[in-house]
């Protein structure tokens, strides 16, 4: 039975949490949807097509926001078709309402209807149409349709969390690497900032700034990972060959990249970048997936092979289950673990390149914190902080986990710092489920406390 269990918790356990999580918060965010701009515009549309015809004398009404002015301009270009009568459009306050009601009553025009958001159909100025403005027919009011969905479930907020967590993503493919071999890489926030900066600079600097061309910025985003990869290399030697704990070790160059990231920025964010370098961060490729979520799955897929398939992935496990019987077995202890610190720092590196085209912008500031929440990533994901077992798929659905239950707080309206005690006490639940998964729990095992 705890075989079982064991094993159904290891296999199936955090994509039933996800699962379960992704639940709750659709029920907690179940509530009445009324669509807006261009989608509102062509639902009313096709309301007005169904019960008028094609030829429909309709008055347009909007406020003054921008999506209620994307909604009169969409609503306009539908209906203002060889055969229809012009609409008039209304973009603005009820006195404007009033004002073009007035001038139609005067002309003697005759109305189908009014088409109105869901906003400006409550204006007082439409509550007496036929006795203030008789002559125009007694028009009814026609406005989307509201339906009941979650907003959690909506498309744009699905692509939002995955978009968000991208980068934290990222990085936790080399954290992964990092605890599986028994280590720990406290740098990795650090290392945004510094490769952002970086970056940033580069572009400035030495690629023409705003004038920069494609070949410059990739060029400038490749020397600012590889000298990630070179401060992962030193740390990655310091705990090689000399002996010093990856702790004291990341922590140092947690704050040596802090600190360089702030020299090389002079303090100040670095904004004088191109438009086209927000590609990698913002823009959008197959199945308007967006290209830095893409760029996540295709690692992950490389990383799944490497650690399952390759000889090197069985090397790590291998180092973090005992060191000691791994060296004995002919395995380069050291090498492996040099290549582990070189790879989360190389993907540290891409996560500041991704997060600068996110914000089109390097600053020190970037990364706050971060190192935290991969390692989180990464406990959530079920691998162990003992070292020698994990997945990078489980990663990836604690990374999506922790970027579940933070956008579901926001979308419920949960305060920051509330948001972070329920973090923190996830984390202590996914190192609890792992001493569950190893019977390391109520004196279960012979290593517990007696």
């Amino acid at each position: 039975m705890n075989r079982a269990l064991s094993r159904l918790l290891t296999d199936y356990g955090m994509i039933l949490v996800l699962a379960v999580l992704c639940a709750f918060f659709s029920v907690a965010t179940y509530t009445e949807q009324s669509p807006a701009g261009e989608a509102a515009a062509r639902q009313v549309a096709a309301t007005l097509a169904a019960q008028f015809g094609p030829q429909p004398t309709v008055l347009i009404v909007a406020g003054d926001r921008s999506d209620e002015a994307l909604f009169a301009d969409e609503l306009q270009s539908i209906l203002d078709i060889p055969g229809a009568q012009a609409p008039t459009v209304v973009k603005g306050e009820p006195k404007d309402a009033r004002a073009a009601l007035k001038i139609l009553a005067a002309t003697g025009e005759r109305l189908t209807a009014i088409a109105c958001t869901r906003e400006t159909a409550a204006w007082l100025v439409f509550a007496d149409m036929n006795a203030d403005f008789p002559t125009l027919g007694n028009p009814p009011l026609i406005q989307p349709k509201t339906e009941k969905w979650p907003n959690f479930l909506k498309s744009e907020n699905l692509v939002n969390i995955a978009n968000q967590i991208a980068v934290i993503a990222i990085i936790a493919i080399g954290m992964t690497m990092v605890i599986i071999t028994g280590g720990i890489d406290l740098s990795v926030g650090s290392l945004i900032a510094f490769s952002a900066v970086v970056a940033a600079r580069f572009i400035r600097d030495y690629a023409g700034a705003e004038q920069a061309s494609v070949v410059g910025m990739t060029l400038a985003c490749i020397a600012a990972i590889s000298i990630c990869g070179l401060i992962g290399a030193f740390a990655g030697g310091m705990i090689t060959v000399f002996g010093i704990a990856p702790f004291i070790v990341t922590l140092a160059m947690m704050l040596v990249c802090s600190g360089l990231a702030y020299m090389l920025a002079a303090g100040q964010s670095i904004y004088q970048l191109p438009e086209s370098f927000v590609w990698l961060g913002r823009g959008e490729g197959f199945f308007k997936i967006p290209n830095a979520v893409l760029l996540m799955l295709v690692l992950y897929g490389v990383a799944h092979v490497v650690m399952s398939r390759m000889r090197l992935g069985r090397y790590l496990y291998a180092v973090g289950g005992n060191r000691e019987a791994a060296r004995l077995s002919g395995v380069p202890v050291r090498r492996v673990l040099l290549f582990a610190y070189i790879a989360s720092a190389l993907l540290a590196g891409l996560g500041g390149v991704i997060m600068a085209s996110q914000l089109k912008s390097g600053s020190a500031t970037y990364g706050n914190m971060y190192e935290l929440y991969v390692i989180a990533a990464v406990v959530v994901g079920g691998t162990s902080l003992s070292g020698g077992e994990g997945k990078m798929f489980g990663t990836l659905i604690g990374a999506f986990t922790i970027a579940v239950i933070q956008n579901g707080m926001n979308l419920t309206n949960v305060e920051s710092y509330t948001q972070k005690v329920v973090l923190g006490c996830v984390i202590l639940g996914a190192v609890l489920l792992d001493k569950i998964r190893h019977g390391q729990w109520w004196g279960g095992s012979s290593h517990g406390v007696g």
